[in-house]
């Protein structure tokens, strides 16, 4: 069976799917909540280095390793280095930034019974730091996390724990809001993404189908499941998930920060506008 027709089998609980909702908002983390990826920055500046990881990047992307063991070699870098899992997080508060309209993106969904759902190829742990420390506790644990987690050991080290160990992709996103669509009446989902490391169209000479396969378990796998797809647009023009929705006719909505994605979403739940609609103008 190919990589992308397994159906992993998680070894980490998933958080119970609101049933009874009209929408659910489902959204990656680094990148997209966060103005930038929060394990690259680890990687570049406490573990083995950009080039490194920039390099690692497109050996996953020829197919000649897989995202799982990519990712596991660059936090292994950090640990390496003697990083705890504890100064990690501190480094992260100190440096990671949230995307500026997402607080009040969040407090709208809250007030309004929509659901936000944070789906991530990161660490559950570091992410509730670093978005306790971003919005507040109190905020931060009543948004659901589906990631990987952590295992911490006594010496101080630390490991990840992969959600789907068996995927070559660790966490498969798309696991996550299939549930919704087995549901007698399912929610209107919208998915917010970036896609994955620009790095990955560095060289024209990479396989369009080696690309296709890395992404299965990532926002673009995500995508082709997802009613209203937003996908963020990075401040270096760089814009992956696009790309990838062109290319496969995807239906998308380009935004720049949830401010701009915010209005989208209100016309939808109040009825003002379809899905339909909205997709149809492609940008906020």
């Amino acid at each position: 069976m190919a990589l992308a027709d397994a159906i992993p089998e998680s070894m980490l609980p998933y958080p119970p799917v609101y049933k009874d909702k009209k929408f659910v908002v489902l959204s990656d983390w680094d990148g997209t909540i966060t103005t930038q990826d929060s394990n690259d920055y680890m990687t570049d500046n406490l573990g083995f280095g950009k080039d490194k990881r920039r390099a690692g990047n497109l050996e996953i992307l020829a197919g000649r390793q897989t995202f799982r063991d990519g990712f596991r070699e660059m936090l292994e870098s950090i640990v390496a280095n003697g990083y705890t899992l504890d100064a990690c997080k501190e480094e992260l508060r100190k440096n990671i930034k949230l995307d500026s309209g997402f607080k009040d993106f969040h407090a709208w969904c809250r007030a309004h019974d929509v659901p936000v759902v944070i789906v991530s190829s990161g660490m559950a742990p570091v992410i509730r730091a670093v978005l306790g420390n971003l919005v507040g506790d109190s905020i931060a644990n009543s948004i659901d996390i589906i990631a990987n987690d952590v295992e911490e050991r006594e010496d101080g080290t630390w490991a990840i724990k992969f959600r789907h160990p068996s995927s070559g992709f660790g966490h498969d996103k798309s696991r996550a809001i299939l549930p919704y669509k087995d549901l007698e009446s399912p929610p209107l989902l919208f998915f917010f993404g970036d896609g994955v490391s620009g790095a990955f169209f560095a060289s024209p000479s990479l396989q369009i189908s080696a690309f296709t396969q890395l992404c299965t378990g990532t926002d673009m796998s995500a995508a082709r499941h997802a009613d209203v797809l937003f996908v963020k647009q990075k401040g270096d023009g760089e814009n992956d998930l696009a790309v990838y929705c062109t290319r496969e006719g995807i239906p998308h909505i380009i935004f720049s920060d949830f401010s701009e994605a915010l209005g989208v979403v209100k016309s939808v739940v109040s009825g003002e506008k379809t899905a339909r609609e909205v997709l149809a103008k492609g940008r906020c």
